[in-house]
């Protein structure tokens, strides 16, 4: 009798750990979840695009537009620009395509897939 009180104990606390650690990864589900996402955004597009495209290349003194996003992290507008040199040029514009801020990468350094910039 004492056996069985034991195994049906064992059942009750295994029952219990389970349901504790199912509601912790559907917790840790739900904040990865919640976190903005660093990888491809929305490009940005039309008129938009082009008064932001020529906003970042007269930042940058040239170079390529290989990437763009609307509704960034860290601002409204996020064009990534790539130099003759192979380095990229992150350029933040607000609404009024003003440079608010800017992140260099030397060649090779981007790890990230970025939206078509065209």
């Amino acid at each position: 009798m004492v056996r069985g009180s034991l195994s049906t104990m064992n059942v009750k606390s295994i029952g219990i750990v389970t349901a504790v650690g199912a509601a912790a990864v559907a917790i840790g589900i739900g904040i990865a979840t919640a976190q903005p996402d660093d990888g491809e955004g929305t490009p940005i597009t039309g008129e938009a695009l082009t008064k932001a495209s020529q906003a970042a290349l007269a930042f940058t003194g040239g170079g390529t537009v290989t990437g763009t996003e609307i509704g960034d992290e860290e601002s409204l507008y996020e064009v990534e620009v790539t130099l003759a040199d192979g380095s990229q040029v992150d350029v933040q514009l607000d609404d009024a395509f003003a440079v608010v801020g800017s992140k260099t990468d030397g060649p090779g350094a981007d790890t990230e897939p970025d939206a078509p910039g065209n």
